[in-house]
């Protein structure tokens, strides 16, 4: 679980992890005697962990198409937290019932017709779809098509639940339909557009803290091991962001470039470059003194001994 956070000096909203549960494969679970628990049966309790945690918080839980599950989206109805999440081609969406007259008996609808399907959507072109600019993944502008309403979504055997379906294409045909929900009727298309665009941080975060804080290389192997280096590691990987984000108040970090890669978007390396800096240049040579006299002479001027200090905390933070 990850809060998404927008830095100054970021184009993209970074996914700094707070919550992190090791979810033990089927065969070890077996070989344990417990009962196994999905991705899902995960994703429900830390839901109800943070419903306890912060009563009080109103959370948006942005998942990918894994996550449009019904008992999940009635948790988090029940515990007053909106889900966004994309959903199949196939989904089925039915109308809002209409409100039974007065005195009839029986029970009441909890759902209308069924209609038709996205499929279908995307073959008409006499439906009103509206078009918007809005930021893509690497923080560029791109304009897209969208279809959006309210219906009952019904999955999984549970009650249908009211949602806002919005059906996003793209006029260029440079990426597929996509097909969202929220559980929250009240948010605009266009926010729900944005923050399933912003949920991409999570995978960003994934593949930054494998190659910069050696997730998954680490030696050992044994569940206690991983369950407790992983959400250290994941931590690590937020306090480096917040640490940066107030090392900015201060000055900008500067994005990497070399000869062959000209890089414009700051970085998670570029986060961790900044924080070793400002660690290291304060402690780790601080009242060292050089043994050849020479050298000593040649540094009593102070801005140059700053000077080389710098640019020797700058070559070994790229090298770590």
């Amino acid at each position: 679980m990850a809060l998404s956070f927008r830095f100054s000096f970021a184009k993209r909203a970074f996914a700094l992890p707070f919550f992190t549960v090791l979810e033990p494969s089927e065969k070890s679970t077996q070989k344990q005697g417990k009962r196994h628990k999905t991705t899902l049966d995960w994703s429900i309790q830390i839901v109800m962990q943070l419903a306890r945690w912060f009563p009080s918080i109103p959370f948006i839980l942005v998942g990918d198409g894994g996550f449009a599950c019904a008992k999940l989206a009635w948790t988090c109805f029940k515990h007053g937290i909106a889900l966004v999440s994309r959903l199949k081609m196939n989904a089925r969406i039915y109308a809002i019932p209409e409100e039974a007259p007065t005195g009839k008996r029986g029970r009441k609808p909890k759902k209308g017709v069924r209609l038709i399907s996205f499929k279908e959507m995307l073959k008409r072109e006499d439906l009103p779809r509206k078009e918007v600019e809005v930021a893509g993944y690497n923080g560029k502008k791109k304009r897209v098509q969208y279809l959006t309403n309210t219906a009952m979504w019904g999955a999984d055997g549970f009650c249908p639940i009211a949602i806002r379906w919005v059906l996003v294409r793209d006029p260029k045909g440079e990426m597929d339909p996509l097909p969202l929900m929220s559980t929250d009727v009240s948010l605009s298309a266009i926010k729900i557009i944005e923050f399933y665009v912003d949920r991409r941080g999570i995978e960003v975060t994934f593949e930054e803290v494998r190659e910069h804080l050696g997730v998954e290389t680490q030696r050992q192997w044994s569940d206690k091991a991983i369950a407790g280096t992983i959400p250290v590691l994941m931590a690590l990987y937020s306090l480096i962001c917040v640490i940066g984000h107030r090392l900015n108040e201060e000055k900008t970090p500067v994005a990497e470039r070399t000869s062959w890669y000209d890089k414009e978007n700051i970085a998670f390396s570029d986060l961790l470059k900044a924080v070793r800096m400002a660690l290291w240049k304060d402690n780790l040579f601080s009242g060292k003194e050089f043994s050849d006299p020479s050298v000593k002479i040649l540094l009593q001027n102070e801005d140059l001994k700053r000077l080389l200090r710098d640019l020797l905390v700058q070559m070994l933070t790229q090298a770590a």
